[in-house]
């Protein structure tokens, strides 16, 4: 189970990985610059580095499922 602090909800639209919402600047609907076959990547183990293109912040992905991502860092309380 992925810790609720450091979940990153997401979706998967045409092709396309979206957060509903920047966890750092709060901007709507963010396109992250990752791809859905990041996403199945970090399911194996394999971590990645994801730049939200809103404001630069930086988090490591560490696991996902198929509603969110954990990340090595704090994004919601």
């Amino acid at each position: 189970m992925i810790p609720f602090e450091r979940s990153l909800p997401y979706d998967l639209v045409m092709g396309d990985v979206y957060a509903p919402e920047c966890p750092f600047c709060k901007k709507d609907q963010v396109l992250l610059l990752i791809k859905p076959e990041d996403v199945l990547l970090a399911r194996e183990g394999k971590k990645k580095l994801l730049v939200f293109p809103c404001c630069g912040n930086k988090v490591v992905v560490l696991d996902s499922d198929n509603d969110y991502l954990l990340t090595d860092t704090i994004v919601r309380s």
